[in-house]
């Protein structure tokens, strides 16, 4: 018989019970919130583009001094890269380089052509078969118009012939092939609908996480375009947004519906399961929500824009899972009532029940009848993965890393046989001459550029009209994304241009898109243990405020460095050092993104932090409910290592769709995001956590009576306040 509803007594469990009774009008109003943001996007919205400003970076102060002096100087080039098997100074091959460079000149917002044969020496190949046209626009990369592009596109297409080959690269073209994610999230996303079907053995239960997480991800895209008209949204935010969005959506609706369906399997009403699947895993998504949310916008301390609008965008896409999950979902859930159920597949387990006989139990108990021989072998694991972690370098892969299918990758390598990798990453070296007092110092500098190992060449200085500005171009002999570039730049910038320019009143900075990536590096670099130490820091604050305990957080914490190391390790094994890389679609390996460890450890931890609470608030539910400490540990492992399981599984497939992205940045992420949630739900949630909580019993919940007094009150659980009289006596008594 099923029970009557009990007034709830917590502000959640109260508006649970609202959209339960007012279900229809939740839904209706949830509809007209989309279509009114649907309008709002239709009225107005901006794009995505590849801003990579860095304030108070010198490779920032070069292009501001060009955009106020040297407008014609200050945008991004494309170079038309030709191969002629007869040789650039062949009758035939040079008419139609001529052609080229003469109709690139002619394209909206390009403001300077200048073909291989002007420059001195010429920009020729010693072979003589390939050869280089740089075209200058007026603007950025992400400012130059799509048309533009393509114009160059339909140059180079109508140009190739047998024996002549014609390819595109420079910034602008790699800028423009970094296009909208593809199709690959599809396949993870029919892996999930699998994972679901098998964990709730109904098409019904199957259905409602997909419509909720696309739900929650359908309204970030419409309110980040929005957005988009102030802030700077990278190209690649897409592919991130809706990723993270896929996983954390359909991640917090199943624990809901898990919990859920275990209320109807007991016999409780529609309202009262919902009630308390709300007030339950709905209160542990709010809060491991929190936690994802504030580490995604503390990227805004890195002082860098585009990182920060990444953060504020993923920001977002978590936020409104979360509402979804506490507004639609029970809406849904109270419509359907017992119809959950439908359209089972009988071969498939249906049943929301645990069985705390099964084999997430057996594993609970080995893990406390063996606690240190599992923790040895758990993080002895764990360090082995995050070994190759001590030799990450962070930077920015460069068109080489790109897919051959890409115009810009062939151009790479076009260029770097005929001329060496270096050529793909020029340095621009803006010298500002207006309080000059000594007339020979940039020809000094020049000078001294070109006797300095690792530099191929220096081209003379190109002054503006004026006379006061100029630029000296430096090619490196190593490629951009290259260790030897970086520390090329670093002793330009320390140890020859400030000697050179000592005394003269001329001013040089160091810039271009190689310049920039290095400074971006640089800057996250130099910030990335504060932002670590202040997102564990709060993390564990919040988990001592909810768990009254010392060690549960530290705990966490130690779980969750541990997993996200692990991930860095085999993103550095495989990006890095080419471990396995042909199964990702690498063919060439590089430094890891300069702000990807960053983002991995902001989502990451706060999804980690979801799996430590989904657990421990049950292991915590059966010690309030006066369980020995061992058998709380046991119950809370066998309730929720299921749910846990199939949450885990559908994130990896769906993070692990990603790496079929031609996007490298798009495949480090999807790749390390898959890596730590695994590792997470099997090594830690189902051996360690089992294992040293166990071992530490009672020490668990220990908070010295001082501090609990003066922390807030914030409880995951809603037991009935004759549980939580005496809890603590009762399980020490159970022990």
């Amino acid at each position: 018989m099923n029970e009557q509803p009990q007034a709830p007594t917590s502000w959640l469990g109260r508006w649970a019970a609202f959209v339960v009774r007012r279900h229809w009008l939740v839904l209706a109003s949830s509809l007209l919130v989309l279509v009114a943001l649907v309008g709002v996007y239709r009225a107005g919205h901006g794009d995505f583009v590849n801003s990579f400003d860095i304030p108070g970076a010198e490779s920032q102060r070069a292009v501001d001094l060009l955009e106020e002096r040297f407008p014609g100087k200050s945008g991004d080039n494309a170079t038309i890269v030709v191969k002629a098997d007869a040789g650039l100074t062949d009758p035939a091959v040079r008419e139609t380089v001529d052609g080229l460079a003469r109709d690139a000149a002619a394209i909206p917002g390009v403001v300077g052509v200048v073909s291989p044969y002007e420059t001195q020496p010429p920009a020729i190949s010693a072979d003589g078969r390939i050869g280089s046209i740089v075209v200058q626009f007026a603007e950025q990369a992400d400012s130059v118009p799509s048309e533009s592009v393509d114009a160059l596109m339909a140059l180079r297409d109508g140009a190739e012939r047998p024996g002549l080959q014609v390819e595109l690269g420079g910034q602008v073209i790699t800028v423009a092939e970094k296009g909208p994610p593809g199709s690959s999230e599809l396949i993870g996303i029919a892996a999930a609908m699998i994972i679901l079907l098998v964990a709730f053995g109904s098409l019904v239960a199957m259905g409602l996480p997909l419509i909720t997480a696309f739900s929650g991800l359908f309204a970030s895209v419409l309110i980040t375009g929005v957005l988009a008209l102030w802030l700077d949204f990278n190209t690649e935010t897409r592919a991130f947004t809706a990723m993270i969005g896929i996983g954390v959506g359909i991640d917090y609706a199943l624990f809901i519906v898990t919990r859920y369906r275990e209320g109807l399997h007991r016999g409780e009403s529609v309202e009262t399961a919902v009630v308390k699947a709300i007030d339950t895993a709905g209160r542990s998504i709010i809060f491991a929500g929190s936690i994802v949310v504030v580490a995604l916008l503390g990227l805004a301390t890195m002082g860098i824009p585009f990182v920060a609008a990444l953060g504020i965008a993923a920001a977002v896409v978590v936020t409104l899972a979360v509402v979804v999950a506490i507004t639609i979902l029970p809406a849904l859930l109270a419509a359907l009532g017992h119809n959950i159920d439908r359209w089972s597949i009988p071969w498939f387990h249906a049943s929301g029940s645990t069985d705390e006989e099964g084999i997430w139990y057996e594993l609970a108990e080995f893990s406390q009848r063996r606690p240190w021989l599992v923790t040895f072998t758990g993080v002895a694991l764990l360090l082995v993965l995050a070994i190759p972690a001590l030799d990450m370098r962070i930077g920015s892969a460069d068109a080489g890393n790109g897919p051959t299918s890409l115009t810009s990758r062939r151009a790479y390598d076009l260029l770097t046989e005929g001329f060496g990798a270096g050529y793909n990453g020029p340095l621009s070296v803006v010298v500002d001459t207006r309080e000059a007092t000594d007339p020979a110092a940039v020809e000094r500098l020049v000078a001294d550029l070109r006797e300095q190992p690792g530099v191929a060449r220096v081209a003379p200085p190109v002054y503006n009209p004026a006379g006061d500005t100029g630029i000296v171009t430096v090619i490196p002999t190593t490629s951009p994304q290259s260790e030897e570039t970086q520390n090329l730049v670093h002793r330009l910038r320390r140890d020859v241009v400030p000697p050179a320019l000592e005394g003269s009143g001329v001013e040089a900075s160091i810039g271009g898109p190689t310049a920039a990536f290095i400074d971006i590096g640089d800057r996250i670099s130099s910030r990335l243990p504060v932002f670590f130490a202040v997102v564990i820091g709060v993390s564990m604050l919040l988990l001592a405020i909810v768990f009254r305990s010392l060690l549960v957080p530290l705990q966490a914490a130690v779980m969750n460095v541990l997993s996200i190391a692990a991930a860095y390790g085999v993103l550095v094994a495989v990006f890095q050092w080419g471990w396995l890389s042909e199964l990702f679609g690498i063919d060439r390996t590089g430094p890891i993104e300069s702000f990807l460890p960053m983002m991995l450890f902001a989502v990451l931890f706060g999804l980690s932090t979801d799996y430590e609470v989904f657990l421990m608030s049950r292991i915590h539910e059966a010690w309030l409910e006066g369980r020995g400490s061992r058998a709380s540990v046991s119950h809370g492992s066998a309730t929720t290592s299921r749910v846990i399981t199939a949450a885990a599984s559908i994130m990896v497939v769906v993070f692990l769709s990603f790496t079929m992205s031609d996007s490298r940045i798009v495949k480090e992420f999807g790749l390390g995001l898959a890596v730590a949630v695994f590792v997470d739900a099997t090594v830690i949630r189902m051996m360690l956590v089992p294992a040293i909580t166990g071992l530490l019993g009672r020490w668990n919940w220990y908070m010295p009576a001082w501090l609990d007094r003066r922390l807030p009150r914030l409880s995951l659980e809603a037991p009935d306040p004759a549980q939580a009289e005496a809890p603590y006596a009762a399980a020490v008594e159970a022990d």
